[in-house]
């Protein structure tokens, strides 16, 4: 029989463009490096449980004109990281959460996995998987004539899920995201290594690489919404 360890953590709410708190295997990043880009607005994030490797997390937002992404509020795993991509066996997680709105917002909700041609080095490719796409889009090297992006490949089944796959440069790295084809997925439980995996065997990307970074949030652009995670964990074997 297994226990589960109900740990004391810090709840206090974030608001600082950068803050960020650090609790087990995790960090919470508010991370709203986008603020600058809005007419005006806020974040507010804070953890509020965390038993055994599961943590939970919410964070509130409204951001009104401008341009652009303005955040991507966290979660960021900080052990297993640095291992090349052909060390790893699996990455399960389990991702439960839900979002209410305040009229009409454009945002997702995705893991965001960055790699490097070194441990701990510059952003080389950014793999996104998003479980929700809420009138926002992927970057892409190619938008049809409506303005939307065109995927370099559709209906990949990975996990349960079919997705579309788009492919582009945000100016500093490649940046590969995995939409689904419709619907959103509130709670995903399996291994997301397998997107990695079909980036390997079908994109050219090197397992060579390094896996830097492993988050997991919502990138919020414009509206008002409340985020919440009732249960979030990843480990990197």
């Amino acid at each position: 029989m297994h226990k589960h360890y109900v740990r004391a953590v810090d709840t206090a709410p974030l608001s600082g463009q950068y803050d960020s708190v650090n609790v087990g295997r995790y960090s919470l990043l508010n991370n709203l490096w986008g603020e600058s880009g809005a007419a005006s607005g806020s974040q507010t994030s804070q953890i509020t449980s965390m038993k055994g490797s599961t943590i939970a997390w919410k964070t509130n937002w409204t951001w009104t004109g401008g341009y652009g992404v303005k955040s991507f509020a966290n979660i960021q795993l900080n052990t297993g990281i640095n291992q090349q991509l052909s060390s790893i066996s699996n990455m399960p997680s389990t991702w439960r959460w839900s979002q209410s709105d305040t009229g009409a917002v454009v945002a997702d909700v995705a893991y965001d996995l960055f790699t490097s041609d070194t441990p701990g080095g510059s952003n080389k490719n950014e793999i996104m998987i998003w479980l929700a796409n809420f009138n926002s889009g992927p970057i892409a090297a190619q938008y049809n004539a409506a303005g939307h992006a065109v995927p370099i490949s559709k209906n990949i089944l990975i996990e349960g899920h079919k997705w579309n796959l788009y492919s582009g440069s945000n100016g500093y790295n490649q940046v590969y995201s995995f939409l689904l084809t419709n619907g959103t997925v509130k709670s995903f439980q399996g291994d997301i290594y397998p997107f990695l995996s079909h980036l390997i065997d079908n994109e050219g990307m090197s397992s060579s690489q390094y896996l830097t970074t492993a988050q997991a949030g919502t990138e919020a652009t414009s509206g008002t919404a409340k985020f919440t995670t009732s249960a979030y964990s990843l480990t990197i074997n």
